[in-house]
C-alpha cells in the first residue's frame, strides 16, 4: 500500500465544516445509510470527511498516481460535492475487500449474453456481489443452449447425507445454480442438496454489509427454476424462459433485507412472448418480472412493432429501447468510432458493453461546478482513479481480456437541466480535453486508450447526496415526497420516525407488504434554475437527451422520458424522425398512473410539503455501527433510480 496523500492533518480542516447536503437532510441520511462504513474501534460510523480521505487514498493505493495537491483538490471537491466516485467505489476504495476481490469490488454493472450454463451463474455471481448485470434474451442466443433433458428429481434436503451441501458462501450458491442447470442441459442427472451450513434470516453479513436472506429463498427459487425448465423437457429454452431465470435469480439475491438485484433484459423486437412479458394487466404475470427493466433492440424506428406501444397505454411495463447500431458506430454523435462488439448495456442503459464487461462510472455535479477551469480539473482527477480501475484483475476471463483491451469508462454529468447556459457552454470543451488526456495518461501508464470515456446516467442515489436533478431527467415537480427503502431493521429507519417522515413497508407488485424492508417518505423542493418536469413535453426532453449525446456522452445517455398518454403521437413521429442517428438508449414512464406502488416520486402540493416539512424535527444523528447498510450503491430500489 503507497503512503497516504490525504493525511490526518490535512483532514482536519474540513472537521466541522458541513457539506451542502441536499433534500433537507435527505442527502445526508442516503450518504450515512449507503456509504457510511462502520468504524469497528470507535465504536460508531465514518463522518464525511473520513469517507472521502478513505476513498481518495483507496484510489492511490490502486494506482491513481495522484500528487499530494491534486489528492487534495480532489478531497476538496469531493466535500463539497462538486464531483464524486462511483458508488461502489466509493464505498469499497481503501477497504480490504479491494485487496481481495481487486477490480470486481468498484466497477457497477456488466453485461452478458444467455447461451451457456455459465452465464447464468456469471449473472448470479455478480448480483450476489452488489453489482447490476444486463443480459442478452435475444431468440439466437438463448437457442445455442441445449435441449432440456428429463430430470427425475433435484430435491432439498435437511441433512448431512445430501449428495450435495451448499457452502455458506456466494460462490456455494452459485455452485448449486450451476449444478441444477448442468443436470437440465446437459447431463439429466437427479440429486439431493441441503442447506445446513446457510446462515439463517437475519445473520450480518461482514464482506458487503447487510443481513443473511437465509436458506429458504435459495430453496423456493431452485425449485421455481426446476419448474421452468421442467415445462421444456425435450425442447429448447425460449426467450421469456431465459427471461424467467434470470429474474428468479435476482429474487434469490434480493430476497434478503439489504441487497439489491439491478436487471435489465434485452430482447427481439418482434419476440411476442417477449413484450408481453411484463403485460401486468393480465394478472397472471410472475411477480419475480419485477426484477428487471426489460428493453428491446431496434436499430431503425421501423423496426419497433406495434404490440410494442401496447405497454405505454398504461395496462403494462413500457419497454426501453436500444440502438445497437448507433452504439457500435459512433462516439459523440456524428463522431465515427468502431465499437462492434457491443452486444447489451448495463441495467440504466447507459454504457453499450460487450459480453463480460462492466462499466466504470464517475460523476460530476455540474450545477455545483463554479468555472470552466474547475470542471476540467475535476474530471482530469476523476478519470485518474477510473482509469486505475481498469488496470486491475478480475475473475472471469472474458472480463479481464475486454477490459485490457477497452478500458472503458463513464464519466458522467448530473443535474443537466439544473445548470445555467454557462455551465452547459463547458462540456464541450471538456470532452476535447478529456480525450486528449487520455492519450496522453495512457501513453505514460504503457496501456490502450479507453474506446469511450463519457456518459450521462441516472444518478440515483449520488445525485441525492447534492440536491441536484438526477442525470439528464427535469425535476419531477416543485413539490414531491421522495421515497428511498431501507432495511426494515436499520437504525436508521427509527431515527426517520423519530425525526418526523412517514416511514411505512415496501409493497411488492403483488400487493403485498414486505416486513424486510421499510419505506421512508422525504418531502422535498425542487432546487433552483431546475426545470420541471410539467414543463417539459416528452419530445423536449428527448432533444434534450439527444444534446447531451452530441455535446457530452461517447458512450449512451441514459433517460427515462416521463409522457402523458395524450403525447404517443407526436414521440411516435418524432422517433421515427431521429431515432435511427440521434438516440442511443431511451425508456418511458407515465408521468403518473403508471401502478407502482409507493413510487420513488409522488408530486404534493405546497401545503401538503409545508405539512410534512413542520413534522422534521432537529435531532443528532445515530452513530451506532450498522449491519444492514444496502447495496444499491448506483441503482436506486433495485432496477433503475428513475423507475
Amino acid at each position: 500500500m503507497s503512503e497516504n496523500v490525504i493525511t490526518p492533518e490535512f483532514v482536519s480542516q474540513y472537521v466541522d465544516k458541513t457539506p451542502p447536503w441536499g433534500f433537507n437532510g435527505m442527502g445526508e441520511i442516503v450518504y450515512r445509510r449507503t456509504y457510511s462504513r462502520d468504524l469497528q474501534a470507535l465504536n460508531r460510523k465514518e463522518y464525511w470527511f473520513e469517507t472521502v480521505a478513505r476513498a481518495i487514498n483507496g484510489a492511490q493505493d490502486i494506482g491513481a498516481g495522484y500528487t499530494k495537491e491534486e489528492a487534495e483538490r480532489l478531497f476538496d471537491y469531493i466535500f463539497h460535492l462538486k464531483g464524486i466516485f462511483a458508488g461502489r467505489a466509493l464505498w469499497q476504495l481503501g477497504t480490504p475487500l479491494v485487496q481481495k476481490m481487486s477490480g470486481v469490488s468498484l466497477v457497477n454493472c456488466w453485461m452478458t449474453t444467455i447461451s451457456k450454463v455459465e452465464d447464468f451463474q456469471f449473472l448470479m455471481d455478480h448480483l450476489m456481489v452488489g453489482g447490476g448485470v444486463g443480459f442478452s434474451v435475444e431468440r439466437a442466443i438463448v437457442h445455442d443452449l441445449p435441449k432440456v433433458k428429463q430430470v427425475e428429481s433435484i430435491l432439498h434436503e435437511k441433512s448431512n447425507d445430501a449428495d450435495f451441501i451448499v457452502p455458506d458462501s456466494r460462490q456455494g450458491w452459485s455452485s448449486l445454480l450451476g449444478k441444477v442447470l448442468d443436470s437440465y442441459f446437459n447431463t439429466g442427472k437427479s440429486f439431493t442438496y441441503s442447506t445446513v451450513l446457510i446462515r439463517g434470516f437475519g445473520a450480518p453479513l461482514k464482506t458487503f454489509g447487510g443481513t443473511a436472506s437465509g436458506p429458504e429463498v435459495l430453496i423456493e427459487g431452485i425449485a421455481d427454476i426446476c419448474k421452468i425448465l421442467d415445462a421444456r423437457v425435450g425442447k429448447k429454452i425460449r426467450s421469456v424462459d431465459a427471461l424467467d431465470i434470470c429474474n428468479i435469480i435476482g429474487k434469490i439475491v434480493v430476497a434478503g433485507s439489504a441487497r439489491r438485484s439491478a436487471q435489465i433484459a434485452i430482447g427481439d423486437p418482434d419476440d411476442f412472448l417477449y413484450l408481453r412479458a411484463k403485460n401486468w394487466s393480465r394478472g397472471d404475470i410472475p411477480a419475480w418480472r419485477g426484477n428487471s427493466n426489460n428493453s428491446i433492440f431496434a436499430d431503425s424506428y421501423d423496426e419497433i412493432i406495434d404490440e410494442f406501444w401496447k405497454g405505454y397505454d398504461g395496462t403494462g411495463e413500457p419497454y426501453g429501447l436500444i440502438n445497437r447500431e448507433l452504439i457500435r458506430k459512433t462516439g459523440r454523435t456524428g463522431e465515427k468510432i468502431n465499437d462492434s462488439k457491443v452486444i447489451g448495456t448495463n441495467p440504466c442503459g447507459e454504457i453499450g458493453l460487450e459480453d463480460g464487461e462492466p462499466c466504470n462510472l464517475a460523476e460530476i455535479f455540474l450545477p455545483n461546478i463554479e468555472s470552466k477551469e474547475e470542471l476540467m480539473d475535476l474530471s482530469r482527477l476523476l478519470y485518474k482513479t477510473q482509469k486505475a480501475i481498469t488496470t486491475l484483475s478480475y475473475p472471469y476471463a472474458k472480463s479481464q481480456s475486454v477490459i485490457s483491451r477497452n478500458r472503458r469508462l463513464g464519466q458522467g454529468i448530473t443535474g443537466w437541466l439544473q445548470s445555467t447556459e454557462e455551465q452547459l457552454s463547458w462540456v464541450d470543451e471538456c470532452y476535447t480535453q478529456l480525450r486528449q488526456f487520455d492519450a496522453e495518461w495512457s501513453e505514460k501508464l504503457g496501456i490502450n486508450k479507453s474506446i469511450k470515456l463519457t456518459t450521462v446516467k441516472p444518478s440515483g442515489t449520488l445525485s441525492l447526496l447534492a440536491g441536484v436533478t438526477p442525470g439528464i431527467h427535469p425535476a419531477y415537480s416543485q413539490y414531491y415526497v421522495r421515497r428511498v427503502r431501507m432495511g426494515s431493521g436499520d437504525p436508521l429507519v427509527n431515527y426517520c420516525r423519530d425525526k418526523g417522515y412517514e416511514v411505512q413497508y415496501d409493497i411488492g407488485l403483488d400487493g403485498k407488504e414486505n416486513h424486510t424492508v421499510c419505506v421512508v417518505s422525504f418531502p422535498c423542493e425542487t432546487p433552483e434554475h431546475a426545470t420541471l418536469a410539467k414543463d417539459l413535453t416528452a419530445v423536449q426532453q428527448l432533444e434534450w437527451v439527444a444534446r447531451a449525446q452530441s455535446e457530452w456522452a461517447d458512450n449512451n445517455v441514459s433517460v427515462t422520458v416521463y409522457y402523458r398518454k395524450e403525447e404517443l403521437p407526436e414521440i411516435q413521429q418524432w422517433m421515427k424522425k431521429n431515432y435511427k442517428n440521434r438516440l442511443k438508449s431511451v425508456s418511458f414512464l407515465l408521468h403518473s398512473d403508471h401502478g407502482f406502488n409507493l413510487a420513488p416520486y409522488e408530486e404534493i402540493s405546497k401545503d401538503e410539503y409545508d405539512k410534512l416539512k413542520s413534522r422534521i424535527k432537529d435531532m443528532d444523528f445515530v452513530d451506532e455501527l450498522n449491519e444492514y447498510s444496502l447495496n444499491d450503491l448506483e441503482c436506486e430500489g433495485g432496477a433503475c433510480p428513475i423507475k
